[in-house]
């Protein structure tokens, strides 16, 4: 309740009509990513389609009266841009979360955060929708089963049990990240801030779709699933590792795709190559590599999709980015049957041409390989850090597009019958091209890669790219991409993780630019 101000509370005190004044009823909460959304706009909709409007102060904290509102009711922030854009990928988003509160109590906490906005994005799965924001867009709260809500309430403590418990939550079964006073507790505020959230790309329309959580080094915690179980938060290993990225002497930020991603426990022993990365350091060196790479996204979408934001901040002065892209940004060849327009309007980038010109549609230098890997080169420099260029992984094709060996280079497009690229062109050469006109260090991964999948052939191949015999890991059925029924020639299994990092290595070792990152590697 808010004070009266005290020349207010001495003329109620000579009025008798000020004795029968009661206190509001008010719902208030803080709305959350990393830190307070300060200045962020708040959205409330309950159950009759009353919407109301609010701005966060400087603490992230806002307030309604709660007069007049049924429940239950759809809470959500928008944080550094408009709501129109938390739905879509063509351009950066701002933060969009939102949370769902089952039930009014006369003074009623609605917090917004990471772990409201997943639960809220389970919610919104069960009704048909692809994700939180279409929920927020419908602006209506139709009939909430109690089950659904329960269900994604105990995934999420369930998966934060050991964390909840450290940060001195009694009940972890009666916690819920909406109606908690999470301000009254460092340890909740800080657990929060380990946290990474986003929202993933739906495939079919290019939305964006269900919530995805990750922890401070990036290992997912829900995200594949659009609703389930979560893998479990370690606060201790999350603490420990916030304070290494911040005392390294120096840190490495990936930035890529599926190639090079930290990936689930459930999907072992499929890894991304950079998780292998941070190992081959000399631990006196007191390097940190930080993978932010994430699957399916492209330069451009990595970039919009606010993946390259979560990273963005901590980049200090002679760090280094590690620009690994070049797989997804091929999407786009608009007569696929399926995905193909969705992907062309927020996955697909051009490459140069033969002669080495910069190729987009016109207005949308954008949509240009070239110039959306050129972003993250100048962002980098601006902060002080050293930019790297890195070519794509080999995909296991020959000549034909068969997946067997020998491998070629099939980072290119080219018309086809019955394909509608805008423009066409070889992606490899395009890095290249960057990298000498900008006088950057490259690691040709892509041809060292090739090099080795000749080298162990057909079928050495499946030892190193995704392979996966069920009865290693259940998860890969006969009918599941990655295994021995549906093998994988783009991504990897741990041998393969380990082969790509030592390729890297050796290439790093090779190359008079990197000179000083060299000789913080192990002796190979």
């Amino acid at each position: 309740m808010k004070r009266l101000p005290f020349v207010l509370l001495a003329l109620c005190g000579a009025l008798s009509a000020c004795q029968s004044t009661q206190p509001e009823s008010r719902i208030s909460g803080i709305a959350f990513e990393k830190t307070p959304l300060a200045n962020a706009k708040i959205t409330l909709i309950d159950a009759r389609g009353t919407q109301l409007h609010t701005i966060t102060n400087m603490q992230g904290e806002y307030e309604f009266s709660r007069t007049a509102l049924q429940a239950p009711l759809l809470v959500s922030v928008v944080s550094g841009g408009d709501a129109k854009y938390c739905s879509q990928n063509a351009q950066l988003r701002p933060v969009c979360l939102a949370a769902v509160i089952e039930k009014l109590a006369p003074t009623q906490i609605a917090n917004i955060n990471p772990l409201t906005d997943r639960i809220a994005s389970d919610v919104a799965v069960a009704q048909g929708f692809i994700g939180p924001q279409q929920w927020v867009d419908s602006a209506k709260i139709n009939a909430l089963d109690p089950a659904v809500i329960a269900q994604a309430r105990s995934n999420m403590q369930q998966g934060f049990t050991q964390a909840l418990a450290l940060a001195g939550v009694n009940k972890t079964a009666d916690f819920d990240p909406a109606t908690y006073p999470i301000h009254r507790n460092a340890q909740l505020v800080e657990m929060l801030s380990l946290l990474n959230h986003n929202r993933n790309y739906d495939n079919n329309s290019g939305q964006t779709g269900h919530t995805t959580l990750s922890d401070v080094g990036f290992r997912p915690l829900v995200g594949l699933m659009n609703s389930g179980a979560y893998e479990p938060f370690d606060f201790v290993r999350a603490r420990a590792e916030q304070q290494a990225i911040r005392n390294a002497a120096i840190r490495i930020f990936v930035v890529g795709d599926s190639t090079s991603a930290v990936y689930e426990q459930l999907r072992f022993p499929r890894m991304g190559w950079a998780q292998m990365l941070e190992r081959e350091f000399k631990t006196e060196a007191n390097v940190k590599v930080i993978v932010g790479s994430r699957a399916g996204r492209s330069s451009r979408d990595f970039y919009n999709g606010r993946w390259f934001a979560q990273m963005e901040q901590l980049i200090q002065p002679g760090d280094y980015v590690f620009i690994n892209q070049g797989h997804n940004d091929q999407s786009c060849d608009s007569a696929r049957p399926e995905r193909g327009i969705a992907d062309v309007q927020n996955l697909c980038t051009y490459p140069n041409n033969a002669a080495g010109k910069i190729q987009h549609p016109a207005g949308k230098p954008e949509l240009s390989f070239y110039h959306s890997l050129q972003r993250y080169v100048n962002i980098t420099r601006e902060r002080g850090a050293i930019p790297v260029l890195f070519t794509p992984t080999a995909r296991i094709k020959n000549a034909k597009g068969e997946q067997t060996t020998p491998v070629v280079h099939s980072h290119v497009t080219q018309h086809k019958p019955g394909s509608n690229y805008a423009f066409v062109g070889d992606y490899r050469q395009t890095i290249m091209d960057l990298a000498r006109t900008e006088q950057l260090p490259l690691i040709d991964l892509g041809t060292a890669s090739i090099r080795f999948a000749n080298q162990v052939g057909d079928p050495g191949w499946k030892s190193y790219w995704l392979v996966v015999d069920k009865r290693v890991n259940p998860y890969y059925t006969e009918t599941m991409g990655g295994s021995p029924q549906l093998p994988d020639g783009t991504h990897f299994q741990k041998n393969g993780a380990e082969v790509m990092t030592k390729l890297s290595v050796e290439l790093i070792n090779s190359n008079p630019a990197l000179k000083a990152l060299a000789e913080k590697l192990k002796a190979q």
